[in-house]
């Protein structure tokens, strides 16, 4: 079983504190401003609310996050999750539209996404590429991959089972919030109960020493890519049927850059070495409650880049074991 050394364990809580803090200022922030933001009710079954719409929003970001958690370990980073989602959700809605069963076209989205995933793999693992550029590649392509499949419109369906994973309920909640946890549960027993997560940590700590120690140095990073195209595979599908419709130019736009952020807000390192999937949950609902926050207070366009950039930012100085030792 693969168990974290106590003292690993207690620094990366140590680097979760602070983004809590600040989710929870936001939450007290909007309470404070709207008190009904906290207030829950169920309607046909399902739960309503303000918070419940938080995690809603950031089930894709928080997906992106947990595949990409699995890359940043190994010491690299993937830029083309978006791209990514772009395809898979043009893949299952060009599947729907032609007549094909949920089972069919969710399939090959999601077979689409671990190709995509396993082609960084090998171009990162086996060419030696570096994984900026590698990644680089199909978040270029890709994103013209996804205008192919889509013949340059916005592909809208109308498909009940389909719209069922962006829209629908699973007891009591929004379905990708279910979603989330499964593919949650599934990586943490992957990584905590298996010695997955300790070849995916001992990559990207040190590679050479790995490599001497009989870890399969390549076969793990196309098991860590390819688990981070499935992510985005489903996050794609999410965003394609809760608006019915596959936009190959917006579908993930820029967000990659989000996933990066969340992995980093929450206390896993981009030089690799760790995994704490939690903490790249939390780093998610960070920015969704964030993105909310500026949206709901009424917060000019112009400004919006710029306040999220700041508490960014901040969380991550105080999270710098550095600025506190000179700080004392």
């Amino acid at each position: 079983m693969n168990t974290p050394a106590p003292h690993a364990a207690t620094g990366t809580w140590h680097k979760l504190r602070w983004p809590l803090v600040a989710l929870a200022a936001l939450l007290l922030f909007n309470l404070a401003l709207s008190p009904s933001f906290f207030q829950l009710h169920v309607r046909d079954g399902r739960l309503y609310g303000s918070i419940v719409d938080v995690f809603n929003r950031a089930s894709p970001v928080m997906l992106l996050a947990l595949g990409m958690t699995l890359v940043i370990a190994t010491g690299g980073v993937d830029l083309s999750v978006g791209a990514v989602m772009a395809i898979a959700g043009a893949v299952a809605a060009g599947l729907v539209r032609s007549g094909q069963p949920l089972v069919v076209s969710v399939g090959v989205a999601v077979a689409t996404g671990l190709a995509a995933g396993l082609w960084n793999g090998v171009l990162v693992g086996y060419v030696r590429v570096p994984p900026i550029v590698a990644t680089l590649i199909l978040m270029v392509s890709g994103r013209g991959v996804a205008q192919l499949l889509t013949g340059g419109q916005i592909l809208t369906f109308e498909n009940k089972p389909l719209e069922y994973l962006g829209n629908g309920a699973f007891l009591g909640l929004p379905f990708p919030i279910t979603l989330v946890a499964l593919v949650f549960l599934v990586m943490l027993a992957l990584t905590q109960r298996t010695a997955t997560g300790l070849f995916l940590e001992a990559a990207g700590d040190n590679e050479s020493a790995s490599h001497y120690a009989g870890v399969n140095i390549r076969g793990v990073r196309l098991l860590a890519y390819g688990s981070c195209g499935v992510c985005a595979a489903l996050a794609g599908l999410i965003v394609a049927a809760n608006i019915k419709a596959a936009d190959a130019n917006n579908a993930g736009l820029y967000l990659e850059l989000d996933a990066i952020l969340a992995v980093v807000v929450g206390g896993t390192a981009l030089a690799g070495g760790r995994i704490f999937l939690g903490g790249s949950l939390v780093g998610a609902l960070l920015i969704q409650t964030l993105a909310t926050t500026i949206i709901t207070r009424n917060i000019p366009p112009t400004f919006t880049l710029m306040v999220k950039a700041a508490v960014i930012i901040a969380v991550c100085l105080l999270q710098s074991p550095k600025l506190w030792k000179k700080r004392g």
